[in-house]
């Protein structure tokens, strides 16, 4: 008997071929990945022979005959088993590798991801929109595709980066509640969590509302969705909303990783203490990084995370160990002896920890010195095995600053969306300090992966013409960059906000990937090819000639 494995979109089926049956000799000329056409009789499975792994596995075909429909070549690669490829070569062939089981499932997860989406915003009363592929450069913080224009020599399109200017325009010609799986196209390196060109993102945007609106709108949405494909994970049943300076507080970043439990303090008070003699801390911001139980860890695991911290290009993370000496706290380590008694008790009571824990310490100019306490804070919980696993952990980030002290430039700057609304509207900007204004901004995260950014607009002309006057652009920035929305401002606009969760990243958690490429279809390799297809190309003479362009390439350099 000869027992084949026939495999389609739908899985896999066993097939038996008797030696006696006219259709053996061709199925013993049958290869891997050929494509044939098998006539026979479905039966059960001998007692005995079933496959509960399979769905089929009740079940076999008797084959009767055999057509090959199509040979395949020797494989670049294998359909089964999970050994790694390199990736151009997974890439070139991509039609090969969307047969392995688990990709070929990333990507019908991602189908069924995208039409719940669709259906929980149909019920939540939104309507889908289509918005132009073709349109204006604009500065929205990436390098823009542009597109020569055949028409209008010298003049260019520009693929979209985000719909953000029509959705807007939506709502002041009086639409409400529209959304889209919009495609949008950003000039960037890639990286693993984000994809070279082009991607995807739920695009929502609704008029009259506030900022609590939006998050009521949205959460439901994005918690149910987690819910459906959670695969037993438990989700978050109410968001918390974190401020931004809070977040950069605790956790050192503002997309914060609520699985791992351990809480950044500020102790910049204690060593500024004149009893505190660790001079190297002196002047600067200093957090503390709590690691329970690290007392009973070897030299190793301190000498390991100061040298991760070198790696990061900090001078390394100072730390105590807490012990117990007669019911007292005391610490040990390298700066231990500089810290008194005192000063150690009180970083022990904020930072929450006890004799057997431990205190890592970030040190620095403030922003600094709250991200590598960020980064450490992960690399800590990690190494100690703190974090939950079997979980979605979200989180609102809000109140974001309006602006910021570009240093670069020696002057305030937008800190984040120049078009969202700030807090207090006219008068904060004609009143505050401009680096004291916060902004109705907000961030979704979960699992430590920032979804989606989002506000409420700035949809008053003289509130945004002041806000950019502020950050030293003229309304002749307004005009040239933003002028058709500014011009539809001045025609009577509602207070609209919205948000635009990333499709790519919400697939890619449910997915479990690490990677946005294991649950694209065709995507690009980190130079932003698609060895697939051959792109991009050499446009001929002919094509640069109807468009008026010259090329001016740069010289090859040797290497």
């Amino acid at each position: 008997m000869l027992f084949i494995d026939l495999r389609d979109h739908y899985g896999l089926t066993q097939c038996v071929v008797d030696p006696d049956s006219a259709a053996f000799p061709l199925a013993e000329k049958l290869r891997s990945e050929w494509v044939a056409r098998f006539d026979g009789v479905v039966r059960h499975r001998p007692s005995g022979t079933e496959n509960a792994d399979m769905s089929t596995g009740q079940v076999e075909i008797y084959v009767n005959d055999i057509e090959v429909l199509g040979r395949a070549d020797e494989l670049p690669l294998p359909v089964f088993g999970d050994q790694q490829y390199p990736e151009d070569t997974r890439l070139k062939y991509r039609f090969i590798d969307l047969r392995r089981e688990k990709l070929h499932a990333n990507i019908m997860l991602r189908g069924m991801i995208i039409d719940s989406l669709r259906i929980r915003m149909k019920q939540g009363g939104f309507f889908e929109f289509q918005t132009p592929i073709l349109t204006a450069s604009s500065p929205e913080g990436a390098r823009d595709f542009l597109v020569p224009s055949r028409l209008h020599p010298g003049k260019f399109y520009a693929l979209p980066q985000a719909p953000q200017q029509f959705k807007q325009l939506l709502m002041v010609a009086g639409f409400d509640r529209y959304f889209q799986i919009a495609p949008c196209f950003r000039d960037e390196d890639a990286r693993a969590d984000r994809s070279p060109g082009e991607f995807y993102q739920l695009d929502v945007e609704m008029s009259f509302v506030t900022q609590e609106d939006v998050f009521e709108a949205i959460e439901p949405v994005l918690q149910g969705l987690f819910e459906e494909f959670a695969r037993g994970k438990s989700v978050t049943k109410k968001f918390p909303r974190i401020p931004y300076r809070e977040a950069m507080l605790k956790y050192g970043s503002d997309k914060p990783d609520l699985r791992n439990p351990l809480i950044i303090v500020d102790v910049s008070e204690e060593f500024g203490s004149n009893d505190v003699s660790f001079k190297a801390f002196k002047g600067k911001t200093v957090r503390a990084i709590p690691a329970p139980g690290a007392a009973s860890q070897p030299r190793s695991f301190f000498d390991k995370l100061n040298e991760w911290a070198r790696s990061e290009g900090a001078p390394g993370l100072g730390y105590v160990i807490f012990d117990d000496e007669d019911g007292a706290l005391v610490g040990r380590g390298p700066i231990a002896k500089f810290i008194p008694g005192a000063a150690l008790e009180s970083m022990a009571k904020k930072a929450g920890v006890k004799a057997g824990d431990a205190l890592f310490f970030s040190a620095g100019e403030e922003l600094a010195a709250a991200k590598l306490a960020g980064s450490a804070r992960l690399r800590v919980g990690t190494e100690l095995n703190v974090s939950k696993t079997e979980v979605f952990e979200f989180c609102w980030i809000v109140d974001f600053p309006m602006y910021e002290w570009n240093e670069d430039e020696k002057k305030v700057d937008f800190s984040h969306n120049p078009f969202s609304m700030p807090q207090g509207g006219m008068e904060a900007l004609e009143g505050s300090d401009p680096l004291s204004i916060l902004a109705f901004q907000y961030d979704i995260v979960c699992n430590g992966v920032e979804l989606s950014s989002g506000a409420i607009r700035n949809h008053r002309p003289d509130i945004m013409k002041k806000a950019f006057e502020i950050a030293g652009y003229g309304e002749e920035v307004l005009i040239e960059k933003f002028g058709g929305m500014y011009r539809a401002f001045h025609y009577g606009a509602p207070p609209h906000g919205g948000i635009a969760p990333g499709v790519d990243r919400i697939v890619m958690l449910l997915a479990e990937e690490e990677n946005l490429r294991e649950v694209t279809l065709f995507p690009m390799n980190q130079r932003a090819e698609d060895l697939l297809m051959g792109a991009p190309s050499e446009a001929t003479l002919r094509q640069l000639r109807e468009l008026h362009i010259r090329l001016n390439l740069p010289e090859k350099t040797s290497t």
